[in-house]
């Protein structure tokens, strides 16, 4: 069954990251051709899209998100053509593609940043960039105290033409990775022409890295950055940074500019911000059409906790006319086999100082748990590489093979995002667990790595691959996506309980099983003891679309009037503001 108009509102959308995912050329990292001899696992699988994260030309010190050519395909993935026959094999088993766009900064070797180093302080070059004089008598002071989100200042120092110390730029991320001036209309005008790059090739839409920080308060002041700020600086309310109002205008151009191609095409923010009514803002009927959900994503394993953030999600998005988006795993964040598992506040990677190191098959039980519920909810969902596999985050990375620059700007006291990103496992007992040929890859997989591959799994119906399988199917098949919301109540603070379309969702966060009611059981995250749901366990069950409470007789839970729950919980009908 193909989706129908505004495909986006429902979607289960796969990320690819490309290094990681399949080498067709046996260089030990990932590629475009590789993906391509892969993708009926992704038909298989049932997703309705794949998101590529960065695959532009690059000189690769952030693994892509330093983009030297945003027209071109690096060397590493393959070429244009490469794309081209991805894209056309994705249409025609059904599957859309998504683009990962950078517009933040660039790379220091896209040529405007070349440019500039060439041109003198003030000119036309320099006002693509944010560069700036320095403080102190001789300016050899950063021009104000914000911080890289990878570790250290967010300024670097350049050496003029005529070899003298120099202006500062800002790069909020890796000093690679120059932050573009977005007050200023040529760099407008050529991300525009960038779009129109790729949607000409036919991609259906675009992920947009860093949307929160393309504006930069006027007049760079200094910043106190909150000690309780999260990743990405999530919890910061106040930074110059992140969610400047004149944001809205560039993405309601962006907007016009997908509009004007036949089809749905989509936008979607990377927008972390502090609640879901902020990172509505960013996805009213005029602007973005998604922004990924990070406060459900870093919910942890909590009943009361993902309720809140659930209902939240379903009050705050669709009251602007979007849908809500649910995500467990990408590949920024530590896998959520492990995640669920962590205390609150270690989020940033772990390796093998860290205090707290997860047990996997607990961490699993919980993994496969949280999916369940995910997959059920009104809205879009988001898979991560791997996850379909039951991946656990890859911790025994010895420093010197870590190539996240967090890591290294940070002298090791951030292990950042590198066991997320170990290429994944496809045939037990080949070179590289059949990630290629000839057994090379670019992060180092761990002993054991082969018993995840995907023809163990398949091999195996209580794998975590065929729990996937049958969980998008059966969403898909219900289009659980465009459904209603309704809470059952009375089961209990250790159980999360919903009904939605004619499926009837029950997890169980406590210690001692919990008696479901009477129903057919359409999946399971794990095995349902007579009539019971243990632990970290989450169970879908056909009650024949009457939602019902934990009562053995099926009791029904009693509902508001259809136009109130559409109101509360959502719906693609709701109107905008």
């Amino acid at each position: 069954m193909t989706l129908g108009g505004e495909w986006w509102r429902e979607a289960v959308i796969y990320q690819i990251y490309p290094r990681s995912f399949a080498d067709a050329d046996g260089d030990g990292i990932g590629d475009l051709p590789g993906a391509l001899a892969r993708i009926d696992h992704l038909a298989d699988l049932g997703v309705d899209a794949v998101w590529f994260s960065p695959f532009m030309r690059s000189p690769q010190h952030d693994a892509g998100y330093d983009v030297a050519d945003y027209r071109d395909i690096d060397p590493l993935f393959g070429t244009l053509a490469d794309f081209d026959a991805f894209l056309a094999a994705a249409h025609e088993r059904g599957i859309r593609i998504i683009v990962d766009l950078v517009p933040n900064h660039s790379s220091v070797e896209h040529v405007w940043f070349q440019e500039a180093l060439a041109a003198p302080p003030g000119s036309a070059e320099r006002e693509r960039y944010l560069f700036r004089d320095g403080r102190g008598d001789d300016g050899e002071l950063p021009p104000n105290n914000w911080e890289s989100e990878f570790g250290g200042s967010a300024w670097e120092r350049v050496t003029e033409p005529d070899g003298t110390p120099g202006q500062w730029y800002l790069h909020l991320f890796d000093s690679s990775q120059p932050d573009f001036n977005w007050r200023n209309p040529e760099v407008r005008d050529e991300f525009t022409s960038i779009l129109r790059f790729w949607l000409d090739r036919g991609v259906d839409g675009f992920r947009v890295d860093v949307a929160h920080g393309l504006i930069k308060k006027e007049g760079l002041a200094d910043h106190e950055k909150p000690v309780n700020a999260g990743p990405m600086g999530s919890r910061d309310e106040l930074s110059p940074y992140r969610g400047q109002p004149e944001v809205h205008d560039i993405f309601r151009e962006w907007h016009h500019v997908l509009a004007s191609y036949d089809g749905d095409r989509v936008l979607c923010a990377e927008a972390w911000l502090s609640t879901a009514d902020k990172t509505a803002l960013w996805v009213r009927r005029d602007e973005m059409h998604q922004a990924f959900n990070f406060g459900y994503l870093m919910a942890g394993w909590d009943p009361q906790s993902l309720r809140d953030v659930i209902a939240e999600s379903l009050r705050a998005y669709p009251a602007v006319g979007a849908p809500a988006t649910w995500v467990l795993s990408n590949h920024d964040v530590i896998r959520h086999t492990a995640r669920l598992m962590l205390p609150p506040g270690q989020d940033d990677g772990i390796g093998p100082r860290s205090p707290y190191l997860p047990e996997y098959e607990p961490g699993l039980r919980r993994a496969r748990a949280a999916t369940t519920i995910m997959l059920a909810l009104p809205g879009s969902a988001y898979l991560y590489q791997g996850e379909e596999l039951g991946l656990p985050e890859v911790v025994d990375i010895s420093d010197d093979a870590r190539e996240d620059p967090t890591f290294v700007r940070t002298q090791g006291e951030r292990y950042g995002r590198d066991g997320c990103r170990v290429p994944i496992p496809w045939e037990r007992g080949a070179p590289a667990s059949g990630f290629n040929t000839t057994g090379e890859s670019w992060l180092p997989q761990p002993e054991g790595w082969g018993d995840h591959a995907r023809d163990v799994e398949i091999a195996d119906p209580r794998s975590t691959l065929h729990l996937y399988r049958r969980l998008l199917r059966e969403r898909r098949e219900r289009r659980l996506g465009r459904s209603v919301l309704v809470w059952i109540d009375d089961v209990g603070d250790d159980v999360l309980a919903f009904h939605t379309h004619d499926v009837t969702v029950f997890a169980n966060f406590g210690a001692q099983p919990f008696p479901l009611p009477t129903g057919q059981v359409i999946a399971a995250s794990g095995p349902v003891v007579d009539g019971h749901l243990p632990t970290d366990t989450a169970v879908w069950l056909d009650t024949g679309g009457v939602p019902i409470g934990p009562e053995t007789g099926g009791v029904p839970i009693v509902r508001d009037d259809v136009e109130d729950l559409i109101r509360k919980y959502g719906s693609e009908d709701v109107p905008s503001d």
